[in-house]
């Protein structure tokens, strides 16, 4: 929407939104965009053939709810963000809490391994490339997301940026899940949210340019 569009709107009045539609362009755009993500990872990498062993792990789940859970709050940011004169007091708090929990879990698996076993545990077997494919398969849902946020009124591009990247990066590590072999709360902790970090850092660094009116 330009900013003459929007004041001819203002001045002439307009007809009345339907209910719920940033809602709808959002559910849009994440489904189209984790169908992107998907097709990445079936193309790219492979679905973990253990996946039917691993859903059995408490682990597993506890991963998936980590990732699911900072889809549902940057979700909650981005529908904020999108709309002009939303408050975004407890924002930040809520974006950080669901990573403070998995950083207290990872600190006291950490403090109950074997210091030989550390190194292993944060590392894993795919740290190298485990952030770089989370970045990479976010591409689709940053598309469609900057899609659905830009056809709204954000006013605050950076932190509209940020949250629309961040929540490209959960959706695309929620589906990497399918392909990722690892499991322990330390590794999940810091190269998963650096991987989701990358997005959410180009939807800052670009949001001015991506967003604008």
């Amino acid at each position: 929407m330009k900013t003459d569009d929007l004041i001819s709107m203002l001045a002439t009045g307009a007809s009345a939104v339907p209910p719920h539609v940033a809602e709808r362009r959002y559910a849009t755009a994440i489904g189209g965009g984790a169908i992107g993500a998907l097709a990445l990872v079936l193309s790219l990498l492979r679905i973990r053939p253990d996946l039917a062993e691993a859903a059995l792990l408490p682990m597993f789940w506890l991963k998936i709810g980590f990732v699911a859970s900072l889809v549902l709050v940057s979700l909650f940011a981005a529908l904020r963000l999108s709309r002009p004169g939303a408050r975004l007091d407890w924002v930040p708090a809520v974006i950080a809490a669901p990573v403070l929990v998995m950083w207290c879990i990872a600190a006291y698996v950490l403090i109950q391994a074997e210091p030989s076993q550390r190194s292993g545990l944060f590392l894993g077997s795919t740290w190298s490339i485990c952030p770089i494919l989370i970045a990479l398969i976010s591409l689709p849902v940053f598309v469609a997301v900057t899609w659905a946020m830009k056809g709204l009124a954000p006013t605050r591009p950076r932190f509209a940026g940020f949250a629309a990247g961040l929540l490209s990066g959960a959706t695309a590590a929620l589906v990497y899940c399918l392909h990722c072999p690892e499991l322990d709360a330390p590794f999940i902790g810091f190269w998963y949210v650096l991987g989701m970090l990358i997005p959410a850092g180009a939807g800052a660094l670009l949001g001015r340019t991506l967003l604008r009116w």
